[in-house]
Formats: structure tokens, sequence, C-alpha cells
């Protein structure tokens, strides 16, 4: 089987001293799981690797990766359903998911964000590009936060240090993304800020992504918080705000 991986030139990846977070890698092609496989452990990353959705949601009943790249097409399940999955599991959801696929058209991408990916890479692509999106999206995750709370009105309260968010008491289980475009909003409420202002705040940086991208996460965020999704506000042509 052809590889659907660019072959790359120049230095390896800069180790991450003291580095342990576990990726788990899910893609039906071998050459590509070991391609990916060996350049992560270069970057200093513990790597858990399967060609098929079955074992992989056996790992996870007693393990959380740090991070899941996740193929779409697999021989035993769809990976948008394996995506699905995670988020809908409460144990699991805040894992952050970044699909691989040879797919790359404008629905796949859209259905892919909508379910809660945090990013996505088609195929072919270049291992360096794909460990430095690795690293940009746990990069996000790791970012300390200041050990405060954010009461937006009288239902909603966002707890910066936990990571967790709360509409009328009850906690409401969101994506990275949707927690981060949360935070970014809720720090300056009232302030307005651009598609383009979220996307580079979220580390996006593949070219040509749409701002449909922004409006996705807006969507799946505003639902999750039920009642408290009306203080995000959408200013058409402009971008969004958090406002009581």
């Amino acid at each position: 089987m052809a590889s659907k991986v660019k072959n790359d030139s120049g230095s390896s990846p800069i180790l991450l001293k003291g580095a342990t977070k576990t990726i788990a890698v899910v893609d039906d092609e071998d050459d590509i799981l070991e391609l990916l496989r060996i350049n992560l452990k270069k970057a200093g990353y513990k790597v858990k690797t399967y060609s098929e959705a079955d074992p992989f949601l056996e790992y996870l009943k007693t393990n959380s990766p740090d991070l899941v790249l996740l193929d779409l097409m697999l021989p035993d399940a769809d990976g948008f359903e394996v995506c699905k999955y995670i988020r809908n599991n409460e144990k699991l959801a805040s894992i952050p998911v970044i699909m691989l696929t040879a797919r790359g058209d404008e629905m796949d991408r859209v259905l892919g964000l909508e379910l809660g990916a945090d990013d996505y890479i088609t195929k072919p692509f270049s291992p360096r590009e794909l460990v430095a999106r690795v690293k940009a999206v746990l990069r996000r995750e790791d970012k300390s936060v200041k050990t405060k709370k954010i009461k937006i009105g009288d239902d909603l309260e966002i707890d910066l240090q936990k990571y967790e968010t709360y509409s009328d008491g009850k906690k409401v289980e969101l994506t990275s993304t949707e927690f981060r475009i949360l935070k970014l909003l809720s720090e300056r409420k009232g302030w307005v800020y651009a598609r383009g202002q979220i996307l580079d705040y979220l580390g996006v940086q593949e070219k040509g992504v749409l701002d449909r991208t922004v409006d996705v996460h807006i969507k799946n965020l505003r639902e999750k918080l039920g009642k408290s999704g009306r203080y995000i506000k959408n200013l058409r042509g402009i971008g969004y705000k958090l406002e009581e």
C-alpha cells in the first residue's frame, strides 16, 4: 500500500525533555502507524498504536490518553462514530482529538468539528507538521490559568483552574476547544472577537481554514450551555462576544 505521508528532509523534531504525555494513534495503515510512532517518540511522547477501532475502544475503558490521532476510515468502524463516543463519555470528553483522513471535503471537516474534533489533518501530510500540530494542541491544554471562577449572570460559572463549566449548577461537558473559546470570551466580557482572532487564539494554523470552523464550535457551545448560551452574542459580519 502506498504511503499517504510525505517524506521529510531535515533535522528530527526537537526532543521534549521530561515529556510523559501519551498519544493514541488509530489508523488502519501500518506504514502510517509506524512513521507516526517513530516521529512522536522522537518528540518525547509515549505512543499507543491501533489499526482498528475495537481494541482502541477497549483501551479507553481503563486508560485516558492525552491526545488521540484518529483516522476516519477504519476497517471496523467509522472514525466519526469513534469521535462521537469519546465526546459523549464523561471521563473521556476532554481528550483532544485530531482527525486524520484522505477525505478533504468541506462536509467531512464540518462534521468532524461538529462532533468535537480539535483539529483536522488531511493526507498526505508531513510528519513534522503533524508533530507540530500535536504540540500546539497539547500546549493549549497545558497553559496555566489563574485560580479563579468567572460568574456570568446568575446561572453560568466558569472554573478556570479546574477547566469546568456549570450552567444552573449543573456541570456542562465541553471539549477543550469549546472551553478555550468560552474562556477567551468570558475573560473580557463585552469585547468583540473576530473569527480570525479566535482561530489565532486556538492556535489553528492550517491555511484556508474556513470561518465556519468557529461558527460550528460556537453552535456546539451554545447548545451545551442551554439557556446560558444566550450570553454568547453574534455580531453579524464581525464576530462574537460574551455579554450579560
